[in-house]
């Protein structure tokens, strides 16, 4: 097999301009534009409308390149585009070769008869996507959420980029992945999938291979196996005439695979070579993790339970939904991605959910989870819409389908294909216009269509119709006892945060509240005259209808009025983070019975108001550091009542944990009412209550607004593992009195030790600095007077040179009391 890539400098223009100007490949028009000086930046103040008229043109791209004498020697020379965004034509020496109109899928095209030896000229005209589907949608009316363009149903195209309500309406176009022509002479292989069977002291994997022969050549296929060390342990040959293979693999005392924290990432190659006629052909590796993942769903005294079994083991789900890192994809890369998955493994995370409005990422993700051990949830990229199921939309889908668990389906991060985001519930529970037929076509697509395709394509993973789901056919999809759930009365039904406590979900995959991001942030997309929650430039950073008004609501039922800006943005911040630790907290709590919490959403794809815990640019919200604790494999944590509390410590390993409780009732002080300590010994995946406090004979009248419970959780050899404090007063009526925060810094050889000292006590301390991005080992935390806490501040992680002067004289700290 021969590869002559295209990627690189292209050139390209607006159709009906004559000057050609300089792009790249894979890249977009906005990102060449934005490379150019040649259109505004859309994430700044309001120029997201002036950038999005430039999509209701129509661009082309085009490149010289020579093929030689060899290329053109193989009796099959093809062109492939593993991604074009979105509705092109493709002309090579000017002859039209086909036109393409999903985003989301590869287009192979035999190009043999076509190439000249020597030049060539290859084109590609990309036609606006907001003519496409405005004309489409006068031809058939379909619905879809309200935040998006009008008609973005119709184009397989990543639905988040006509808008949502995150995002901004910027539908970028251009050729977003690699282009090249691909040569080859009696055989290829075609495609491999590799199923494993566990037993007890082996691994047995069956490699399937499909090829592609050209007349009567003998092919032979040979499969080995490399152990994580690089060593082979394991070679099989197969002859044979037809066009499938199937050779079995052997792995003895196989390393296995778990999530982050349950074990370790041992990966194997598995390495595929196709002979021809005696020669090498072709070679594919894969590489792969040895383990079995399972979607249990059996009924129990609640309902059914739905959660994951990974090597038998059961897994409470602990994580958030992705979302494409960036509105203009040319953008993203590994390296990115990679700093966004280390922070998801530094939260404790154990699972990402890749929702269905994006695209489906690229390889370096699911590598990037593979090595990282994080579970994923993969969704079909369909979300909150109707689509219309004609026979050419049925065509494309079921491409798009093949190529992307084709691609994906070997990596041992994936845990289950899933059809779609909230579709199903909202055929039930949504007030839009509803036809028979698209109704119907729903049940073609999601239940049938999709479904047929992950079982004749990857059988091994499961597929799940819908989320939420309660397993299909319009039945409760939102149902508390089975399934999955999203729930979003906090938030959007103005419930308070312990309305969380009422319910006892069997998997939350979507739960959420937002936030504004750091002022830091804010300074990047707006003039000193725009820093008001209401001007008109932050409005069109927050994109979700109402929602600063929703913050100012459960500001009013939390805390007091912060003084400026700053203040607003940081209580902000912390009201995101307790109204998810309330949740997760309680479902953690009913482990077994409750077995994931995956909150909405992890990320932002620009700088706006959102329900992100990592904002643009990649910094913290107080959510994050909150989502470190609450998802700590043993975590101890308090229902609380007006004068009551119930300790309960939770533990996710597979070993019971032997420890101690401790807990003090104090004064805004810190003056000790009452203390006590009790030893522990919880179980492995269990839940268990460790003490009950009634204080009602000490917090009555006034002192409910100046007490506060301490409590934390040692290990057998002495350390803390988790710890937090809890009040029995809305903390706007607690009297908190000036903590006068202290701050000393001391340099060690690899890091940083802030260290924050307070004279009362202090809620949700924030250690920043006004310059210096970080990530710290704790923040937004809780200190008692007489008892300092330090963090750390690794010095690689900082992204610069930060001298111990520069953290001296430029750090901030605060508290709650010093926002108002």
């Amino acid at each position: 097999m021969q590869r002559l890539t295209l990627n690189g400098t292209w050139e390209f223009r607006k159709i009906g301009e004559d000057t050609w100007l300089t792009g790249t490949v894979p890249g977009s028009v906005y990102a060449d534009l934005l490379q150019l000086n040649k259109m505004p930046d859309p994430f700044y103040r309001d120029n997201e409308e002036k950038v999005r008229a430039l999509a209701a043109f129509d661009y082309e791209y085009q490149r010289m390149f020579h093929a030689g004498e060899e290329l053109l020697a193989n009796d099959v020379v093809r062109l492939v585009f593993e991604g074009i965004d979105t509705v092109a034509e493709i002309y090579l020496n000017d002859q039209l070769l086909r036109r393409a109109d999903n985003m989301h899928r590869t287009y192979v095209i035999d190009v043999k008869d076509i190439l000249n030896q020597g030049e060539n000229t290859l084109r590609v005209v990309l036609l606006s996507p907001l003519q496409y589907i405005e004309k489409k949608q006068k031809e058939i009316p379909i619905w879809g959420v309200e935040d998006a363009v009008e008609g973005f149903p119709h184009l397989r195209k990543a639905h988040s980029m006509f808008g949502w309500d995150w995002g901004p309406q910027l539908p970028d176009a251009g050729i977003w992945k690699s282009v090249s022509l691909q040569g080859f002479t009696g055989a290829r292989l075609d495609d491999i999938y590799i199923t494993q069977i566990h037993e007890k002291d082996s691994v047995r994997l069956n490699v399937a291979v499909e090829k592609e022969c050209l007349s009567d050549s003998h092919a032979a296929a040979v499969a080995r196996v490399f152990d994580p060390d690089g060593e082979l342990i394991h070679e099989v040959r197969e002859v044979s005439s037809g066009e499938n293979m199937l050779l079995s693999l052997t792995v003895e005392n196989p390393q296995k695979w778990y999530p982050v924290q349950y074990g370790g990432q041992p990966l194997y190659k598995v390495e595929i070579e196709l002979l021809s006629n005696g020669k090498v052909a072709d070679v594919k590796s894969y590489t792969i993790g040895l383990r079995t993942i399972e979607v249990v769903q059996e009924d129990d005294e609640w309902g059914q339970s739905f959660y994951f079994r990974v090597n038998g083991i059961p897994i409470f789900a602990k994580g958030a939904n992705y979302i494409p890192e960036d509105n203009i994809l040319a953008r993203t890369n590994r390296e990115r991605t990679e700093r966004l998955i280390q922070d998801c493994v530094a939260a404790n995370y154990n699972m990402i959910r890749v929702w269905g409005g994006g695209n489906y990422p690229n390889d370096y993700f699911f590598e990037l989870c593979d090595q990282y051990g994080l579970l994923v949830w993969q969704d079909f990229m369909f979300a909150c819409a109707v689509y219309d199921l004609s026979e050419e939309f049925a065509a494309t889908v079921r491409e798009e389908v093949r190529d992307n668990v084709r691609r994906i389906r070997h990596h041992a991060c994936l845990s289950i294909w899933c059809g779609n985001n909230e579709l199903e519930t909202a055929w039930v529970d949504w007030g839009f216009p509803k036809t028979k037929k698209h109704r119907e076509d729903y049940l073609k697509l999601f239940e049938s269509l999709i479904s047929e395709e992950v079982a004749a394509f990857d059988p091994q993973t499961f597929y799940w119709p819908s989320s939420p789901s309660s397993g299909g056919s319009f039945h409760q999809p939102n149902d508390e006892n089975v399934g999955d759930v999203h729930y979003w009365d906090v938030w959007h039904g103005l419930k308070p945060f312990t309305e969380y406590r009422k319910f006892y979900f069997r998997f939350v995959s979507e739960f959420g509240f937002q936030s504004f991001p750091a002022m830091k942030t804010i300074d990047t997309f707006t003039e000193p005259e725009d820093r008001n929650i209401f001007s008109y430039v932050m409005e069109k950073h927050q994109k979700n209808g109402a929602a600063n008004g929703k913050i100012l609501y459960y500001l009013s039922e939390n805390f007091k009025y912060p003084k400026d800006l700053d203040s607003l943005v940081y209580t902000s911040q912390i009201l995101q983070a307790e109204a998810i630790k309330y949740g997760v907290e309680h479902w953690r709590r009913n482990f077994g019975r409750s077995m994931g919490a995956v909150y909405w959403q992890l990320n932002d794809c620009w700088p706006v108001a959102s329900w992100a815990s990592i904002d643009y640019y990649g910094r913290w919200k107080a959510l994050h550091y909150f989502a470190k604790r609450f998802f700590n494999m043993v975590l101890v944590s308090v229902k609380e009542g007006e004068a009551d509390a119930e300790i309960v410590v939770t533990n996710d390993f597979t070993e019971a944990f032997s420890g101690k409780v401790t807990w003090a009732l104090r004064t805004n002080r810190s003056d000790i009412v009452e203390q006590g300590e009790e030893a522990v010994r919880i179980d492995g995946l269990t839940a268990s209550q460790a003490v009950y406090l009634d204080f009602t004979d000490k917090l009555q009248g006034v002192d409910r607004r100046r007490c506060y419970l301490e409590y934390k959780l040692y290990d057998a050899e002495g350390a803390v593992v988790s710890k937090g404090t809890v009040l029995f007063a809305p903390a706007k009526h607690f009297e908190f009195l000036d903590p006068a925060l202290r701050l000393e810094v001391s340099e060690q050889a690899e890091r940083f030790d802030i260290t924050v000292s307070a004279a009362a006590f202090a809620k949700y301390v924030e250690v920043d600095h006004p310059e210096l991005d970080f990530v710290l080992s704790d923040n937004y935390f809780d200190i008692s007077a007489g008892e300092p806490v330090t963090v750390g501040l690794q010095k690689d992680k900082t992204g610069s040179d930060v001298t111990l002067a520069a953290l001296q004289n430029g750090l901030k700290v605060r508290s709650i009391f010093n926002t108002y």
